[in-house]
C-alpha cells in the first residue's frame, strides 16, 4: 500500500539526517516527508543541502499543526497509510512494518508502536512513566480502551483516519487526544510492540516543570474532548 512517513522536525540538526538515512536504508519501499516547523538551528539547511524531501512551514505551528500539515499532504497525494515517526532518532524504522501491517490488513485504523508491551529498549524516566500511566488510565476511563503507550508518537493511520486527521487534529501535544478522538469517532485503535531508543541528540521540548504542565493540560483537554463528543451525540455516551 502507498505509505508516507511523516517526520516532524523542530531544531533537530543533530538527528534529522541520520533519521532519514536510517529510514531509507531500512525501508526503501515507503515515502517520507519531513515537516520543518520553523527550526531555529541548521535543520532546514541540512535538509536542503542533503536533497531530502521536506517542507518548511511559514510560521511555527507546534507538533500538532506540523503533523496535521503532513496528513493534509498525505490526503492530497493519495496515500493509503500515513505513519508518524519522531525526528529525534527514538523510533527505530526496523519496526515500521510491525506498526503498518495491522493497518494494511484492515485490522486497525490506528496502530501505535508501544515500548511497554515487551518492555525492551529505552523505557523513559520513572517520572514520565508515571505520567504516561496516569494518561493511560484516563484514556481507559474516557473511551473504554486500554492503551499502554498513550504518548507514543510512533503510529500508523489508515486512509480514512488520516483524512479525518487532515481536518481534525489537536494543535498541542496531540498524541493522547488523537487516540481519544479516533476511538470516540468509531475508529479501531490498537498497539504493536516496538523497541525505542533514547533521543540521539538535542533536547526534548518536554522537560523539568513542563512535564507537570503537560500532564495538566493534556488531561483537561482529554476530558473536554470527551464532554464535547457526548454533547454532539445528543447526550448519549
Amino acid at each position: 500500500m502507498k505509505t508516507l512517513v511523516l517526520i516532524p522536525c523542530y531544531n533537530e540538526e543533530e538527528n534529522i539526517a541520520k533519521v532519514i538515512r536510517r529510514l531509507t536504508e531500512t525501508c526503501p519501499d515507503v515515502d517520507y516527508l519531513v515537516i520543518n516547523d520553523c527550526s531555529k538551528d541548521r535543520s532546514e539547511a541540512i535538509l536542503r543541502e542533503g536533497g531530502y524531501n521536506y517542507i518548511t512551514l511559514p510560521v511555527n505551528l507546534g507538533i500538532g499543526g506540523g503533523v496535521q500539515c503532513g496528513y493534509r499532504y498525505a490526503r492530497a497525494n493519495g496515500y493509503d497509510i500515513a505513519v508518524q515517526m519522531d525526528g529525534d532518532g527514538q523510533h527505530d524504522p526496523a519496526y515500521l512494518h510491525a506498526v503498518i501491517d495491522p493497518v494494511a490488513r484492515g485490522e486497525l485504523d490506528m496502530c501505535i508502536g508501544s515500548r511497554f508491551i515487551t518492555r525492551e529498549g529505552f523505557q523513559t524516566s520513572a517520572l514520565r512513566r508515571f505520567g504516561i500511566n496516569l494518561l493511560s488510565a484516563l484514556t481507559l476511563l474516557l473511551t473504554g480502551l486500554r492503551v499502554r503507550d498513550v504518548t507514543s508518537g510512533y503510529r500508523a493511520c489508515s486512509r480514512e483516519l488520516l483524512c479525518h486527521f487532515a481536518d481534525h487534529y489537536a494543535p498541542d501535544y496531540p498524541e493522547p487526544e488523537a487516540i481519544v478522538d479516533a476511538v470516540l469517532c468509531g475508529y479501531k485503535v490498537g498497539e504493536a510492540p516496538v523497541v525505542m531508543q533514547e533521543r540521539q541528540g538535542g533536547v526534548s521540548s518536554i522537560h523539568s516543570f513542563k512535564s507537570a504542565y503537560y500532564m495538566i493540560k493534556v488531561s483537561l483537554s482529554l476530558v473536554i474532548h470527551r464532554l464535547g463528543s457526548h454533547q454532539k451525540r445528543g447526550g448519549r455516551a
